[in-house]
């Protein structure tokens, strides 16, 4: 069997940088420092790479379209596909949308066929793929593989970051509150792992009560619950919750104690949902822009379709909403 000829691919893990580098070092495109352009011609040099001609060439020739792996479109990813879309009309392309049923190995199989198919200038996928074997060829299309969720669909990565509370927090006790709970979400979702530890770290940085850490699903009742096991000398309490939902549940098990809110409680939420501005007071909360995090992955992918550096972000994927449920707050 003949020996296989280096890849850009291989430049970039021999030289230890991304393969959108290899490409502005190879090309003269993009915006690279002069000592890691000599470096990566130099590694490229010493394993005998040369450019494919013909498939950078097959490779120019533009087909309008780009490809995107969301799995069924539903809630949080039809979205982030809705993002991505708007951001590749404005370019001038076409998306094509693919749901890969299986593992991680099947979709990484279907997003290298696409890659390589020549029907598609770029492949942008919101699952999970084995990025080790997602090893591509220079006729390749170019794939920019999003942390976005996880294989059970669940949102991961900078989409469950949960370091705002450390803003809601840190703005309730400047306003005065020294006694707070998590009502917490499932343990398996990052997301809600991800908002227990800040709240954990936060009061404990703070130096105020916790009254710990309860609950355990997505649901108003756990909410309720949480405020009915509550002893009668709890409050004033700040209770953060882990979700809309569950701030939902502790307004209800604030009015069953006979507790106001805010007064005797201060609530907080996360997630925005639309019932969230229309509540009893009416709820402060967080929302995830998935949106705009479609947006930005669209971006990344035009970049390296065009061979440019991938453009900084430009909005936060989250913010605080700030409404009756926590007072007069003045972060």
């Amino acid at each position: 069997m003949p020996a296989r000829h280096p890849t850009s691919h291989d430049v970039a893990r021999a030289a230890g940088v991304s393969q959108s580098t290899v490409s502005y070092a190879l090309s003269g495109k993009g915006t690279i420092a002069p000592r890691t352009r000599e470096h990566v011609l130099a590694v490229a040099a010493s394993m005998g790479y040369r450019p494919n001609l013909a498939a950078r060439s097959m490779r120019t020739q533009r087909s309008g379209r780009l490809a995107v792996v969301t799995g069924a479109t539903v809630d949080n990813r039809l979205r982030m596909f809705t993002g991505a879309a708007e951001v590749a009309a404005e370019a001038g392309y076409a998306v094509d949308t693919h749901s890969v049923d299986g593992t991680a190995e099947d979709r990484t199989e279907r997003v290298a066929d696409l890659a390589r198919g020549g029907q598609v200038e770029g492949v942008l996928t919101f699952l999970p793929v084995v990025r080790e074997a997602l090893s591509l060829d220079d006729d390749a299309a170019p794939v920019v593989a999003v942390t976005a969720f996880d294989e059970q669909m669940r949102t991961t990565g900078e989409l469950a970051d949960a370091g705002l509370l450390g803003t809601v927090i840190g703005a309730l006790v400047e306003a005065g509150h020294r006694r707070f709970l998590h009502v917490a979400g499932p343990e398996h979702f990052a997301s809600a792992r991800a908002r227990r530890d800040v709240y954990l770290a936060e009061v404990a940085r703070h130096g105020v009560e916790s009254l710990g850490v309860v609950g355990g699903a997505w649901s108003p009742a756990s909410g309720r619950a949480a405020i009915l096991a509550l002893p009668d000398d709890a409050p004033p309490l700040a209770v953060i919750a882990a979700n809309d939902n569950v701030a939902l549940g502790v307004l209800r098990g604030a009015t069953d104690r006979g507790w106001s809110v805010p007064g005797d409680l201060v609530v907080t939420g996360w997630d925005d949902a639309e019932f969230s501005a229309y509540t009893t007071p009416s709820l402060t909360t967080i929302p995830v822009d998935f949106r705009e995090a479609g947006r930005r992955a669209m971006r990344r992918l035009l970049a390296a379709v065009r061979g440019e550096e991938a453009p900084e972000p430009t909005a936060p994927l989250q913010h605080v909403v700030w409404r009756e449920s926590t007072g007069p707050i003045r972060p």
